[in-house]
């Protein structure tokens, strides 16, 4: 299974890393693979309408990803972030649902984009035989403005309730299985959305917005890393509707142990294992960003790539962690952990 994070910035010639190195891996492992996108699949704003100035730019993004799967014989998974929801504002439900009919309708696949429907999940896809991804819609949690629930808008969970209580069920009914959960945000992070800042943050805090503007506000820069770690934008840890999701999520995973969760959102890669199971950060897609070493971390890199989860004929699974070297794809392996 190979997890891949904000992948939403590709580039369009042909000589993307990344691309090239999952197409690569298609041609290793055909039938065998699975690619989950962890969201944050367009930037800057998801699919925007047709008409608006960023389509072109947006549909373009998009094929540059879905060019590589054509008859790929694997499963493909799409999540979905805070960027592909408008970057959290009013509208965002449009925005993803405009994203899923184009990538159902491009790759011909219906099961593809998960939970379907902007719902909040689980959905539950079965990989191989003892293998199974449960995917959650974290962005629900953080959206402002429409948020589909209930069976009215197709979805299973009524509520934020309701869906704790379909999660629990889902694991516990996996129990003794392998289980992959995946969702666009981290439960760990030594990165941004964790609250860890660099100095250059303190004294620039404006190249947290654009890493070209270097507009020095010392002092006061200070306090955008603060509000950042203590408070929280919607998309941080520390934000009150991401801080619940965040505590609910780490109680259920410790009741069941050994679980996987694999997240993006964070530019970078890291590991982290807590409690009995293992959290994977992949949102090195397309961008890198700062990120924190040791902590409670046991790997962190700041480098375009990606997670694979190998799972063995003799029950051995393990973790990898591959960069493209050059822009053809050819990739070093720099971390790995057995997980069993």
């Amino acid at each position: 299974v190979l997890l891949l994070g904000d992948t939403g910035l590709p580039d369009l010639n042909g000589r993307d890393p990344v691309l090239n190195m999952v197409a690569r891996q298609i041609a290793a492992f055909g039938p065998r693979l699975t690619v989950v996108f962890l969201g944050d699949n367009v930037y800057p704003r998801g699919l925007p309408a047709p008409g608006h100035r960023l389509r072109e730019i947006s549909e373009a993004r998009l094929r540059a990803q879905l060019d590589v799967f054509a008859g790929f014989p694997g499963k493909l998974v799409y999540l979905s972030g805070n960027h592909d929801w408008n970057r959290g504002k009013s509208d965002g439900y449009e925005y993803v649902a405009r994203q899923e009919t184009f990538i159902q309708a491009y790759t011909g696949r219906t099961d593809v984009f998960l939970p379907a429907g902007g719902c909040p999940g689980p959905a539950t896809l079965p990989l191989a035989d003892g293998l199974h991804l449960l995917a959650v819609n974290t962005q629900w949690w953080v959206q402002r403005g429409f948020r589909p629930a209930g069976a009215a808008h197709g979805c299973e969970a009524r509520n934020e309730a309701h869906f704790y209580e379909l999660f629990e069920d889902a694991l516990a009914a996996l129990r003794g299985q392998r289980v992959l959960v995946v969702g666009h945000h981290p439960l760990y992070s030594n990165a941004m959305h964790g609250g860890r800042f660099t100095p250059k943050h303190h004294l620039f805090p404006l190249t947290s917005v654009h890493k070209r503007l270097y507009v020095p506000l010392p002092v006061a820069g200070s306090l955008y890393p603060l509000y950042r770690r203590v408070f929280g934008a919607y998309e941080d840890m520390s934000h009150p509707w991401y801080r619940p999701l965040r505590r609910r999520m780490l109680a259920i995973l410790k009741n069941h142990g050994n679980i996987v969760y694999a997240a993006g959102h964070d530019h970078n890669l890291q590991y982290f294992h807590r409690h009995g199971s293992h959290f994977i950060v992949s949102g090195a897609g397309s961008k890198t960003a700062y990120v924190h070493k040791g902590g409670k971390a046991s790997f962190t890199h700041a480098h375009r790539g990606g997670f694979r989860l190998d799972l063995y004929t003799n029950g051995a699974w393990w973790l990898r962690v591959f960069e493209p070297t050059d822009e053809t794809g050819t990739t070093v392996e720099v971390f790995r952990k057995a997980v069993s």
